[in-house]
């Protein structure tokens, strides 16, 4: 029987001190092959980055890449990629730290990898759902993808999810260097490049929690770039 893939999740925090340690328990239950589990902090207040020093001195499957400020969703997903991409990683997965990723689903994601690029947790395919979030929360977030889908010409449901599982071969080919995204857009732009480079993207069916504790990073300018990035997409494509 063959070794499993060396498989690396990625995780950035800011100001998740109440929800690292659980979460990178519950990630080491639900694996059962060592994989490794890489928390990407940028320099959280709340002492998130000392939390995690402490669990990567306590477990060899645990490391920390520490970052000198608050500096986007999007450079600290590319930092954390890079980083396992170097440590040998075969197999990446990108999720919260706040438990709207469901860590047991983390097999499941996985297990899909064996015949696909990219993996994404979807909220909006058959089987798929979203909790806790109000009638308002859940319009906006359908409206997102659906707008993306349309502007980007996209069969993706689920544009906006940060779920995802990475074959290595598709990250090292959709140019992480030029990925311009700060914010949630780029979940949209990774999915988009994925398309783009040829790479096999496949939808599978996740529950989408509230975060546990603590609040939503979510900020108007946040959605107002995911906007206007949308359409930058599809031009920089055209030329």
């Amino acid at each position: 029987m063959s070794d499993p893939p060396a498989t690396w999740i990625v995780v950035p925090t800011y100001n998740e001190a109440e929800t690292i340690e659980p979460l990178v328990g519950e990630i080491r239950d639900a694996l059962p092959e060592p994989a490794r589990v890489l928390v990407v902090d940028d320099a959280s207040p709340d002492g998130t980055g000392e939390i995690a020093d402490r669990l990567a001195a306590e477990d060899e499957h645990v490391r920390i890449l520490h970052r000198t400020g608050k500096r986007g969703l999007g450079p600290a997903y590319v930092a954390g990629f890079r980083a396992a991409l170097d440590g040998g990683a075969e197999l990446i997965v990108q999720m919260d730290a706040d438990f709207s990723h469901d860590p047991a689903e983390l097999p499941k994601l996985l297990a899909a990898a064996t015949d696909a690029d990219l993996v994404i947790g979807s909220r909006y395919v058959s089987g798929g759902q979203v909790t806790d979030w109000g009638p308002g929360r859940v319009a906006i977030s359908r409206w997102g993808s659906r707008y993306a889908r349309a502007v980007l010409g996209l069969g993706v449901h689920d544009m906006t999810s940060g779920f995802k599982c990475w074959r290595r071969e598709a990250l090292e080919g959709v140019e992480l260097a030029s990925v311009g995204s700060q914010g949630y857009a780029f979940q949209v732009e990774m999915t988009y490049r994925a398309v783009v480079a040829g790479f096999r993207v496949v939808e599978v069916p996740i529950t989408f929690r509230d975060r546990r504790v603590g609040e939503s990073k979510m900020t108007g300018a946040i959605v107002l770039e995911a906007a206007y990035r949308v359409p930058v997409l599809r031009m920089r494509r055209r030329r």
